[in-house]
């Protein structure tokens, strides 16, 4: 895990596929909406991500890194895998992306709706 949010996987760099995760440097903005707060998607990625991370590759980029969908095993063997990207959209900590599949923008829609994140919480600090 990287302080931008994207994974180090076997030496190459992977940024979740159809997620859009402010850049955590920038604190928070609240004139936009929702308010800008990357510090906190990275927070919840460190603390989702225990053991082993599975990458299915979806594009190279620009900067030579690989977009994926992640998923790492969740905490009981009877739950299926947690794609990192939906949980982060879920909770209200990333936004779908302009590339994102369809689940990613309904569940951005239903973290708006219920207030979750970044679509409810007062931010820590304001830059103008």
């Amino acid at each position: 895990m990287q302080d931008d949010g994207s994974l180090r996987v076997q030496g190459k760099t992977i940024r979740l596929y159809g997620v859009y995760m402010p850049d955590s440097a920038y604190g928070c903005r609240s004139d936009f909406r929702p308010p800008l707060c990357g510090d906190r998607a990275v927070r919840a990625l460190k603390t989702i991500i225990r053991g082993f991370v599975r990458c299915l590759p979806q594009a190279r980029l620009a900067d030579r890194s690989i977009s994926a969908v992640c998923y790492v095993d969740a905490s009981s063997h009877t739950q299926p895998p947690i794609d990192l990207g939906a949980r982060l959209i879920t909770e209200g900590l990333a936004l779908a992306g302009p590339d994102a599949p369809f689940e990613y923008r309904a569940l951005e829609r239903l973290a708006e709706a219920n207030g979750r994140g970044l679509w409810g919480f007062q931010v820590d600090r304001v830059i103008r």
